[in-house]
C-alpha cells in the first residue's frame, strides 16, 4: 500500500500454504522512491509493517 492507502501490489493470494519458511521476490521496478505499508495475513494472525523503498 502507498502512503494514501491505496494497494499497489498483490504478491501472493492463495488459501493454504505448507508450514515453514517462505520467500517471494518482490518487482518494484513499477513503483517510486518512498514509504509503503506491507501486510500479512495468516488465518487469524495479520501484521501491517512499514517499508522504505530506495531507488
Amino acid at each position: 500500500y502507498n502512503v494514501l492507502g491505496q494497494e499497489v501490489a498483490t504478491l501472493l493470494n492463495t488459501e493454504t500454504m505448507n508450514e515453514g519458511e517462505h520467500e517471494i521476490q518482490f518487482d518494484a521496478s513499477g513503483l517510486t522512491s518512498g514509504v509503503y505499508f506491507y501486510k500479512l495475513t495468516t488465518g487469524t494472525f495479520f501484521e501491517t509493517k512499514k517499508m522504505l523503498l530506495m531507488k
